[in-house]
């Protein structure tokens, strides 16, 4: 087959290069329309549930909110986590999902479940809704929006009706959160005073504002020819016109709701609120749809905001664009990922010519390059993944082997198109080249698929691991199988074309004949000494495989993003007024750095938001000037410095990718997590506070906090029942005067054009802030007596906890911590040590989750694989190989290449992450390659040539394979030198010590493959004429 394709395209070689013009065209077609992402889609599969439960307390929440829909939902299939969050008022379930699961069914199913439930849920409680589906990093932009005219009233409800729903309008935005400003209310303000005065109830309150406020239909009138809809016009839409509405008719005078309640716009019990440099305003958070174009959606936002700019302008509100923009680290790291492809590229094609020397052989071998990242370019659109750095990288990494298929096929054209001219006994062009790369074909087919094989590990990784190096390993494998393809139709094509008519110089490239006059004398001084040799390189390998255990390792090295995230926690029930005015006073410091270019800060939650932190809650966004990784470097050190110096709240910081990263392994921001399982809250704390004293006492612990900590400051009333029933009460009436005093009660809407607001009736604010008045709240009896709430029940300040957290169903308390100064496994093994000696009850227990448990799974993965890649590889080369004594000589190199990767990784840190390791599995791909292609060229001399196998033999069949085994090492080498230089810069992070260790491993299995194989392969192989055999 291989030679009828070869056949086939040297005779028609004008259709074969007219197929390449399409597909070189079709590819920088799909390079117009491809997504662009800063990394693949690394979420799993996930649903996220919100149910609004207003005025329940937490504990409520989690009993009648939370558990059932945990029950109905825990049988869906294919669930892998189920977590939840229980706080006042609000529940959030988060289920995920297997890697590989159909989003789009398992919402379906989910769907059903939450149908069934809703019905059960108390009266009062929203219908459970499912948040929209968004990408794996979530966020694509905040925009904030600030005024030195403009009331927070009236900047919110800017926000809320003009701005949010013209950036929900573009393309690709999967939802709008708003977060800060007042969000306005019509509010009836009641004062108990004049309650009393004039002889009303809070029902009758609410059931007149209820009236005033609410709107009917009338209907229509059919006549002969028409229908004729009837509109009614009767709502109250002013504060005025509410004021005046009839409460009650007392002794012959209208009691109106002007009469007991201030009537007026005023802001709704705030649960949130922003700042922008230190300066109140409104945050807008933009999520991305899942599967959206990062790039395009941020586009189609900056040109809505352009859009409202000169209105907004014209009111005197300004615009934030710059406080997170997740496409500026995009660009950023993709435009570096690309400078380092195209660098490489470059510096191939130098290596190509001075090794070649000539123009049309070197033009004919690069034009592998770009057939072949087309291709791949082609396939990864079709397969519906995006351009990140993660394919991209993969295309860097294969651009020295995707040029290699074509070398090794021109190379040895083009010497045996010179031999055969200067042979007495010509034959024919088409018969040399067909037969020249035939020659080699089988062997390049044959490593080609061993390293395909060898990256096989790296695509049947599980969990984050999988789905972030997955592409990367797709990508390479599509562009080493589109090289083969082109080497076996598009090279011999335009040899036939540009080599086959002209003459060609009988002397080989001077590069060339100097390296292979010194290399064939350095070869004999080598033979002389062998067991020397052999010795030195046990030593050298000894010694590599020895420095091994110098490394530390990571999951992931630290993302150089521009965008930082400063969270900062102080004592639960903390205002929002403290939370702003603590945040302010770190944005102040946080901005005298000077590569800090915006500070902004959200403390609490937006409504039906994502997060659901407290008040004494803030993230604060910190945007970068820096562009390169040593200025990012900087600049982190800059904000962990100045954090670590401000006394009072918690403070800890980390990049906003690195953050998701760790959300998606943990559902937390921190590389270590403790979940302490058990059914008491109260031992749960207990158990919290002690993980906490023994992690904190673990070299390299920093910022260890319980996430669900008691000592939310409450106030407890308790009904007493027999006071109730004996003045007359519902204990259910005498609890709704208590929530809409507090909490207010929403009783109808208004309209203005399209905006519509929110009537409530609520207690009047300067008695809301007096705890000592609680007890004076009167209520009216049904015989018409006014009772103090302190006759009907029991008042006292308590403490409890603002959330409740589950996982799997279960109550959990948890523990994050950030780890400083050392690697996260060895903390981790540190402390699950000690915290195995601490006594835990019966049914309580903990368990670590995070990067350190994601690191351990992936390197199983990874060696599991690895061992049935290796024996699907040997299985592979018995068969090429033909016996196993040259079967060991081609695995012979491995270790020699790992030595050098090791002594790489030792020179460049001394840290093995997960890129390192699959550079590992890249490099034993190449290295196998090389080794394949001498000792296949040393059996072709011998059972086709006819040479007797010897010194001279070996001689030949080295020099012969030295230009097309140093051209791979150098185009591979030099392909990836960009990436290695740059590695700490954005976008490079992950690629960077991938190409570090294959670099090095490159340097030692290279001189092992041309200085040390041939002597091995003349003492050891075994090479045989097909009589002989």
């Amino acid at each position: 087959m291989l030679s009828a394709s070869v056949r086939f395209s040297i005779r028609f070689r004008g259709i074969a290069i007219s197929l390449a013009c399409a597909l070189l065209g079709y590819g920088i077609f799909s390079l117009s329309h491809v997504p662009y992402d800063a990394f693949p889609e690394f979420a799993p599969p996930e649903v996220s549930i919100q149910t609004e439960a207003p005025g329940l307390s937490p504990e409520q929440v989690e009993v009648l909110v939370t558990q059932p829909i945990e029950n109905a939902i825990n049988g869906v299939a294919g669930i892998e986590t189920l977590r939840s969050r229980s706080i006042q008022g609000l529940s959030v379930i988060t289920v995920v999902f297997s890697s590989g699961s159909d989003i789009y069914r398992d919402r379906q199913a989910v769907t059903e479940r939450l149908s069934t439930v809703a019905s059960e849920l108390p009266t009062g409680v929203q219908p459970p809704l499912m948040t929209p589906l968004t990408s794996s990093t979530t966020w694509v932009m905040e925009v904030g929006l600030t005024s030195d005219k403009q009331s927070l009233m009236t900047l919110r409800t800017i926000a809320d009706w003009t701005v949010k729903p013209r950036v929900l309008a573009v393309s690709g935005v999967a939802g709008v959160e708003v977060n800060g400003g007042e969000v306005r209310q019509l509010q009836f303000q009641f004062d108990s005073q004049r309650l009393v005065q004039y002889g009303v109830s809070v029902e009758e309150v609410i059931a007149a504002a209820r009236r005033a406020s609410g709107v009917r239909g009338a209907g229509f009138v059919d006549t002969p020819n028409q229908r004729i809809v009837l509109q009614t016009e009767g709502q109250s839409v002013t504060a005025a016109q509410l004021a005046r509405t009839i409460l009650v008719h007392h002794n012959g005078a209208n009691v109106t709701l002007g009469d007991v309640a201030r009537v007026a716009d005023a802001p709704a019990p705030p649960i949130g609120a922003a700042s922008i440099r230190g300066k109140p305003g409104v945050i807008l958070i933009v999520d991305s749809a899942y599967g959206s174009n990062t790039l395009e959606v941020t586009h189609g936002i900056d040109k809505a905001l352009a859009d409202l700019g000169p209105s907004l302008a014209a009111q005197g509100i300004s615009i934030h664009p710059e406080v997170f923009r997740a496409a500026d680290f995009i660009d950023l790291a993709l435009h570096n990922v690309r400078d380092s492809l195209l660098i490489g590229a470059v510096l191939v094609v130098v290596v190509l010519f001075l090794f070649l020397f000539n123009f049309r052989t070197a033009a004919i071998s690069c034009t592998a390059i770009p057939l072949s990242l087309l291709a791949a370019v082609i396939a990864l659109d079709k397969m519906g993944l995006s351009l990140n750095t993660m394919t991209l990288g993969g295309l860097s990494i294969a651009i020295g082997e995707v040029v290699d298929d074509a070398v090794i096929d021109v190379e040895n054209i083009y010497r045996r198109l010179r031999e055969n001219r200067a042979a007495p006994n010509r034959r024919s062009t088409f018969q040399v080249v067909l037969d020249a790369s035939i020659e080699v074909r089988s062997a390049v087919v044959y490593a080609t698929f061993a390293v395909i094989l060898v990256f096989l590990p790296v695509l049947n990784m599980s969990g984050l691991a999988g789905r972030i190096f997955g592409p990367l390993g797709v990508a390479y494998i599509w562009a080493i199988l589109a090289s083969l393809v082109v080497a076996l139709t598009v090279t011999p094509a335009l040899c036939m074309l540009l080599l086959g008519v002209r003459d060609l110089p009988p002397q080989e490239p001077p590069a060339v004949h100097w390296m292979k006059s010194g290399y064939h004398e350095l070869l004999i001084r080598i033979e002389r000494v062998p067991r020397l040799l052999m010795a030195a390189v046990a030593l050298f390998v000894a010694l590599g495989i020895a420095t091994l255990f110098l490394l530390s390792e990571s999951f992931l090295p630290e993302l150089r993003e521009g965008n930082v995230t400063v969270h900062m926690t102080a004592v639960p029930g903390t205002s929002l007024q403290e939370s702003m005015r603590l945040g302010g006073r770190i944005t102040e410091a946080l901005l005298k750095i000077p590569s800090v270019q915006s500070v902004a800060q959200r403390a609490g939650r937006a409504e039906l938001g994502t997060d659901t932190l407290g008040t004494h809650e803030s993230e604060i966004d910190v945007n970068l000037k820096a562009r390169n990784g040593q200025q990012v470097r900087v600049a982190q050190a800059g904000i962990q410095e100045v954090i670590s110096q401000l006394p009072g709240p918690i403070l800890a910081s980390n990049s906003f990718l690195t953050e998701r990263i760790n959300e998606t392994l943990s559902g937390y921001r921190t590389p270590v997590v403790v979940n302490v399982f058990g059914n008491d809250l109260d031992q749960l704390d207990q158990e919290a506070g002690e993980i906490v004293r023994v992690l904190n006492s673990v070299r390299g612990a920093a910022q260890s906090q319980v996430q669900s900590p008691p000592g939310m400051p409450q106030i407890l009333v308790r009904l007493r029942k027999d006071e109730v029933a004996r003045w007359g009460f519902d204990p259910l009436e005498v609890l709704d005067v208590i929530r809409t005093a507090y909490g207010s009660e929403t009783v109808g809407q208004i309209y203005e054009g399209n905006r519509v607001y929110d009537v409530a009736v609520v207690l009047a604010p300067s008695s809301r802030p007096r705890v000592t008045e609680i007890g004076a709240l009167p209520l009216r009896s049904p015989d018409g007596n006014y009772v103090g709430l302190r006759q009907l029940a029991d008042i006292s300040k308590s403490s409890g906890r603002y959330v409740i957290l589950h996982q799997g169903a279960r109550r959990v308390q948890t523990i994050t911590c950030n780890v400083q100064g050392r690697a996260v496994d060895s903390f981790v093994a540190e402390a699950q040590k000690r915290i195995s000696q601490l006594s835990f009850p019966s049914d309580t227990y903990a368990e670590f989750s995070g990067t350190a448990a994601a690191q351990a799974q992936s390197r199983r993965d990874l060696l599991v694989n690895s061992l049935l890649a290796g024996l699907g590889i040997v299985l592979l080369l018995s068969v090429v190989m033909g016996n196993y004594r040259n079967l060991l000589l081609v695995l012979a190199n491995l270790p020699f290449a790992l030595v050098g990767g090791v002594l790489a990784a030792l020179l460049t840190g001394g840290n093995l992450s997960l890129g390192s390791l699959v550079g590992f599995v890249t490099l034993f791909g190449i290295t196998l390659r090389n080794s394949i292609m001498l000792i296949s060229h040393y059996e072709h001399l011998v059972e086709v040539d006819g040479l007797a196998w010897g010194l001279d033999t070996a001689l030949r069949g080295a020099s012969e394979r030295l230009a097309p085994i140093l051209m791979t090492a150098l185009v591979t080498g030099l392909g990836l030198l960009p990436l290695a230089i740059g590695s700490g810069d954005p976008g490079r992070e992950i690629e960077g010590p991938m190409a570090t260790v294959i670099l090095g491993g490159l340097v030692t299995s290279t001189l092992l493959n041309l200085l040390i194989l041939p002597t091995l392969a003349l003492r050891y192989g075994r090479f045989e004429t097909r009589q002989e055999s």
